[in-house]
């Protein structure tokens, strides 16, 4: 591990890339902390700390959204419309087209993909505004609550900056992806969380030694610290986890064999958001018009809030259901089966066809059923130790042990590191040749 570490910081090249995406990262974080104007931000805190949805929508912008930023929405548009452009192909031909057509196919997609997410952007901020505006003292500043006839006014021009400042996030990502190090939007969503971590602490802090040191204080920091780490070491593990289908080639020379890959947790973190999503829309709606009391609010939130019982059988149906959704979408048995016969290849003991694309869909079946237990387990570790440990709504939403931050800052940390050393192997490999 050493002798890569030195290999990637020996070269020049490398380095270079490294500081310019710290450096960007940085213009980054900057903008979180530079806030709309005429908006309450101390306000707007408070709102987000009791709502699901809208504290990992947070911790995706970097804290943005807390400070209400011009950064508040961050990268998730583009996220959001990547995914959806995704799901697409499979209903329009002329995008699945363009998805085979290579790099000018590819080209189109991300055209296509920015001008949606415009459109996200914007429509995102103006549910934000209006949703939270409905009580205006919520975000506006006491200077402009004056002007009630120009409320509608001051949310469509925050919407508007919200936008461009997604834009803007989206032209940083794409800074990085050109000239830096991984993949733009990856690095901005990790760098955000990432920059998290130094609150948790303090909160944790805070909470067991604010007022004294005790052996019982020692015990619940110690034992959230070792479960934090014992989190991680599962994620690592569970992340490079790989089933692989042994194949052979019928005609190369004294049959050559091969293998396909295919990850234990396919459809990543995607699961868990859209799920978390959903079950956030109808809390997010009863809180904005103020039913939390009503009768109706009571049943929503012991039907959609993951606090409670029904919420969480409801939460885990839906993990499963978008893995298993997701996976069979991005790992097409169907299409492998065809290009292994396309390319003279087998999977040993199964005839080409239909058998084939049937044990292939039995494995992937599998594999998903597998890494969806691992994503439930995952996205339930933070509600369980929440309530075991009593923390608060504010402490809860500080102090994340799993759930889908960790998955997403592993998994970059994992590709980067694999494309530093990928990077500098190739350089080594060019000056040997040169």
């Amino acid at each position: 591990m050493f002798e890569k570490l030195k290999k990637i910081l020996s070269n020049r090249e490398i380095l270079k890339k490294l500081m310019f995406t710290f450096l960007i990262l940085l213009v980054f974080k900057v903008g979180t902390y530079i806030p709309i104007p005429m908006v309450d931000t101390l306000a707007i805190k408070a709102e987000i700390t009791n709502n699901s949805f809208l504290t990992v929508l947070n911790a995706f912008s970097g804290g943005g959204l807390s400070n209400f930023s011009i950064l508040a929405l961050g990268i998730s548009p583009y996220i959001t419309s990547s995914i959806i452009i995704q799901m697409l192909q499979l209903v329009i031909p002329k995008l699945k087209e363009w998805s085979q057509q290579g790099e000018v196919g590819k080209q189109r997609l991300n055209r296509v993909t920015r001008y949606v997410s415009i459109v996200l952007a914007l429509g995102q901020g103006l549910a934000l505004l209006f949703g939270l505006g409905a009580r205006p003292e919520n975000i506006l500043v006491a200077g402009a609550l004056k002007d009630k006839n120009l409320y509608w006014l001051f949310y469509i021009y925050m919407a508007i900056v919200i936008t461009a400042g997604s834009c803007f996030t989206m032209w940083l990502a794409d800074l990085i992806t050109r000239n830096g190090v991984g993949n733009g939007s990856s690095m901005i969503i990790s760098a955000g969380i990432i920059s998290t971590i130094p609150a948790m602490f303090t909160t944790l802090y805070t909470k067991y030694f604010g007022s004294g040191q005790t052996p019982a204080g020692w015990a619940c920091f110690i034992s959230i610290i070792v479960l934090y780490v014992l989190m991680i070491c599962a994620v690592v593990f569970f992340e490079g986890a790989q089933r692989k289908i042994p194949v052979q080639y019928a005609n190369r020379q004294q049959g050559g064999k091969s293998d396909i890959p295919i990850k234990l947790n396919s459809a990543n973190v995607i699961p868990v958001i859209f799920a978390s999503t959903l079950l956030s829309i109808p809390l997010t709606i009863v809180g904005m018009l103020g039913q939390n009391t009503s009768t109706a609010g009571y049943w929503i939130e012991q039907v959609f809030s993951y606090q409670q019982p029904i919420g969480i059988a409801l939460y885990i149906l839906l993990i499963f259901f978008f893995s298993f959704f997701y996976s069979f979408m991005t790992v097409d048995p169907e299409t492998i089966s065809e290009n292994l016969d396309k390319q003279g290849a087998y999977i040993p003991g199964y005839r080409r066809g239909e058998e084939t694309t049937n044990q292939l869909a039995k494995m992937l079946f599998r594999t998903t059923l597998i890494g969806a237990t691992y994503l439930t387990i995952l996205a339930l570790v933070p509600i369980i130790v929440s309530k075991s440990y009593g923390f608060t709504a504010q402490e809860a939403s500080v102090i994340t042990i799993g759930g889908t931050s960790l998955i997403i800052v592993v998994g970059v940390a994992i590709e980067t590191a694999k494309q530093l050393e990928t990077a500098s192997e190739t350089k080594e490999y060019k000056g040997f040749l040169e």
